[in-house]
């Protein structure tokens, strides 16, 4: 081996070959590098602010990370496969440069809560970079849906006609859903934003730390509470992948329903032609690959949850080297979310809806089936009374191959005498999208109230990660001063 570990004091005898490749975590948490270079600045900053180290070797140890981060920025950092991990990268870079004060630098510190740190605070921009991109995904639908207030498609249950409703308030369907996954973000954020360096391995430290100050210097709300909790708690990982695998469900919802709704079958809109591919046997095909890989990458959302819930499922506390699993499946829920979100935004922005298609299929399936009933309870008829009477109107229909609108008013009395022709007016297709006007309903003046209520959420949601994004780069620019 070109290269010491951190641990070797302990053993005669180095690791075989076969043990270093397989207990290495380089290849996944290289992209920790950032933040442990960050966090390990502000250790070296409290080292000499509190005494444990002196204040000169501090600042050299300051100085040096403070290199390491802007040569990492312009990848001008290059790490050593023969090191097991990116912690102890850093650590041998910066004590190759600076010398003696390099092996200070890990003084009441464990790799437990360096590692810890390092996690939150990737978490932490994770979270806010999908808050960013979820809003996003919502403006484009608000802007489809506000144009969209009475365009007239059917609502299904069970992928059955079920009731008229507009396209502006299906849109605002999937708005309300995705407020509520960034929402659940947002809230989760309040719980990981605590610091666990000072925990140490598992007991805390006898050197006099001030956690107070690292947590700030990094931008956590406050130190952790519980040495040996911090050092094993998932807990913020674990939420943030439920997080992301609930918002990717949501995804492959949309996606799904893209693929339906651009179908022959359907015909409800075009995909753009920069979101679909063709085949290579079959010149007439446009296949809406884009929206079937969203709903096909749920499943790696939701199988990173259950890898992570089944690592920290038999754990004794404290910190067991399952952890180092933790990490792969965190990235690729980041990632899938974060690149499933970039192109689903603009996929339905340049969607072609078929307004004058949609207004066609409501004719099928006897959307106003349920109007008829109530119309008749208005009448006084009891509603179960009511049901009845128009499944054997709608039998009828069906048999004659007929609509319910078009029965003769001599027809629709042979169901029950409380129908007459003011029947058929009221069981037209735009009035029964018009008098569904309960809260939250799909009548064109509560979808305007829905829209004015989906904005105001979106906007206190916008406040929040914005002015994260910009106090936590107010601290990055204070630690590097």
């Amino acid at each position: 081996m070109a290269e010491k570990q951190l641990w070797s004091g302990r053993f005669a005898e180095g690791p075989s070959e076969a043990t270093l490749s397989f207990t290495s975590s380089l290849s996944v948490d290289t992209r920790l590098a950032w933040y442990d270079i960050a966090g390990s600045l502000a250790h070296a900053i409290m080292l000499g602010e509190t005494g444990i180290i002196g204040k000169d070797e501090s600042e050299v140890l300051a100085k040096g990370l403070k290199q390491l981060l802007t040569d990492l920025e312009s990848g001008e950092l290059d790490f050593s496969t023969e090191l097991e991990d990116v912690h102890t990268n850093v650590e041998h870079i910066l004590t190759q440069r600076v010398g003696e004060a390099g092996k200070r630098l890990h003084t009441a510190r464990s790799r437990n809560d360096q590692v810890s740190t390092d996690f939150r605070m990737f978490v932490r921009d994770a979270v806010l970079e999908i808050v960013t991109l979820l809003l996003e995904v919502q403006n484009v639908l608000i802007a489809r849906a506000e144009k969209e207030t009475g365009t007239i498609m059917p609502g299904f249950t069970h992928l059955q006609h079920a009731q008229p409703v507009s396209l502006g308030f299906h849109l605002l369907a999937h708005v309300f859903r995705l407020q509520r996954d960034a929402e659940r973000f947002l809230d989760a954020y309040k719980r990981l934003n605590q610091c666990p360096l000072g925990a140490g391995a598992l007991a805390g430290t006898g050197h006099p730390v001030d956690r107070e100050l690292t947590s700030a210097l990094l931008g956590f709300d406050r130190p952790t509470d519980n040495a040996m909790d911090t050092v094993s708690d998932r807990d913020f990982a674990l939420e943030f992948a439920y997080d992301c695998a609930q918002a990717m469900v949501h995804l492959s919802s949309m996606g799904e329903e893209l693929v339906l709704w651009t179908s022959p079958e359907f015909r409800f809109a075009e995909m753009p032609d920069a979101f679909a591919t063709g085949s290579s046997i079959m010149p007439q095909k446009k296949n809406p690959d884009v929206a079937e890989l969203v709903r096909g990458r749920s499943s790696l959302a939701i199988g990173n949850l259950m890898q992570l819930l089944t690592v920290m499922k038999g754990l004794p506390l404290s910190y067991n080297r399952d952890l180092q699993e933790d990490k792969g499946s965190v990235f690729s829920s980041y990632e899938t979310l974060s690149t499933c979100l970039f192109m689903i935004g603009p996929m339905y922005r340049d969607l072609d809806f078929n307004r004058e298609r949609m207004a066609q299929a409501c004719a099928d399936g006897f959307l106003n089936a349920t109007d008829l009933a109530d119309h008749l309870v208005r009448r006084g008829m009891p509603f179960r009374q009511a049901h009845e009477v128009v499944g054997a109107a709608v039998q009828h229909c069906v048999k004659k191959g007929k609509r319910l609108e078009s029965l003769t008013v001599k027809e629709l009395k042979g169901f029950s005498e409380l129908l007459d022709k003011e029947s058929l007016e009221y069981i037209s297709l735009d009035a029964c999208l018009r008098r569904r006007t309960s809260a939250g309903g799909t009548a064109p003046e509560r979808v305007e109230e829905q829209l004015v209520s989906a904005k105001a959420i979106m906007g206190s949601h916008r406040a929040e990660c914005e002015g994260e994004v910009a106090r936590l780069y107010e601290v990055w620019e204070d630690l590097r001063k």
